[in-house]
């Protein structure tokens, strides 16, 4: 069944200067991905957008949460054997 055409939504430009030997490191990472030079360095800038607006993420809670959070820090550690056995099972690079 044939769907509406699509309207492209309008991009706006964004200029950067940028030495040689960045722009030449960038090239050759988004041909090494298969993607064009924008859309490498769009995808890198949106990661890096998303990343320092979460880091900015602030959690309130009511005194009676916020004791009973800092009493679960403050606990000795419990055992945990799937944590144990993950940590002894070698990493895929590390199987010969």
């Amino acid at each position: 069944m044939p769907t509406a055409p699509t309207r492209r939504q309008r991009r706006e430009t964004l200029n950067l200067r940028i030495r040689p030997e960045e722009r030449g490191l960038i090239d050759q990472a988004a041909r090494a991905v298969g993607k064009n030079r924008t859309d490498f360095v769009l995808e890198a800038a949106r990661k890096a957008a998303e990343a320092a607006l979460l880091d900015q993420v602030l959690f309130t809670v009511d005194a009676t949460t916020f004791s009973k959070f800092q009493a679960m820090l403050d606990a000795p550690a419990q055992s945990n054997n799937l944590l144990r056995k993950t940590l002894r099972t070698p990493g895929p690079w590390e199987r010969a």
